[in-house]
């Protein structure tokens, strides 16, 4: 099948599951009551009180929308977060291999994850950085919504705008748990479909897709295996992140432990 007509296919999921997802949130608009509030934040939030929690992982490939950012190499990743209702703000650090002085990637994050209409939201801010080559920096704006059809069932798109790399990049993913098995596993298989577009001529927009299984155990612990693609060329590759073999297709496995 040709590139263009996958590219097609996925940009078509991507929309089909933004619809989904405008679908849900018209028909839990509708059931509002009159004079029931519909903008309040905090339905079926946790409460007024501080969280804070942290993750360290280990995968063996470091894979940023369907491209490599450490060369297909090993990276060790962690994270420090806290939340107050529907505040949240964290940085999470992880070793890359670029063509650059720098070895290092920190990204810091906040915004707010509100339930409306029964949709939970995500309104927030990302800003990478990158110490040693400060000029690759950049902020994104997140905005994303995501539904629970059942108990097991999770489906969401979120939408990341770039005003530095004056990039869009619209993702949509899913998720079904399967419920906890002998007292002990908690497997799920989710997937998520991507397109990342820029208004800049010389940058190829691409498609990007992940599909993987991932295994919770001992409450705080978590395997994941996943199948990474996209549709970059090796050519287009090359002028992306300087490396024709980052964009190729490739398992990645992945142990993590929170905190």
């Amino acid at each position: 099948m040709a590139r263009h007509t996958i590219a097609g296919i996925l940009k078509s999921a991507v929309l089909g599951a933004a619809l989904v997802a405008g679908s849900a949130f018209a028909a839990q608009a509708q059931v509002l009551a009159p004079g029931e509030n519909p903008i309040s934040p905090f339905a079926g939030g946790a409460g007024n009180q501080l969280e804070l929690s942290a993750t360290t992982s280990l995968t063996t490939d470091y894979v940023f929308r369907g491209v490599s950012q450490t060369n297909q190499k090993p990276a060790i990743q962690g994270s420090l977060d806290a939340a107050y209702g529907i505040f949240y703000a964290g940085v999470w650090g992880s070793n890359v291999d670029f063509a650059t002085n720098n070895s290092i990637e920190l990204d810091w994050y906040g915004g707010i994850a509100p339930t409306l209409f029964g949709l939970d939201w995500d309104f927030g801010a990302i800003w990478y950085t990158y110490p040693g080559a400060n000029s690759i920096d950049y902020v994104e704006i997140k905005t994303g919504a995501s539904y629970g059809f059942t108990d097991n069932f999770t489906a969401g798109v979120t939408n990341y705008w770039s005003p530095d790399l004056k990039s869009n990049a619209l993702e949509a993913g899913a998720e079904y748990t399967f419920g906890q098995l002998f007292n002990f596993f908690d497997p799920s298989v989710s997937a998520l479909v991507g397109y990342w577009w820029f208004d800049d001529s010389s940058i190829e927009d691409y498609t990007f897709w992940n599909v993987g299984v991932t295994l919770g155990f001992l409450e705080n612990w978590a395997a994941d295996v996943r199948y990474w693609d996209s549709e970059l060329s090796d050519t287009s590759c090359t002028g992306f992140i300087g490396n024709q073999n980052a964009c190729d297709s490739r398992v990645v496995g992945t142990l993590s432990a929170s905190f």
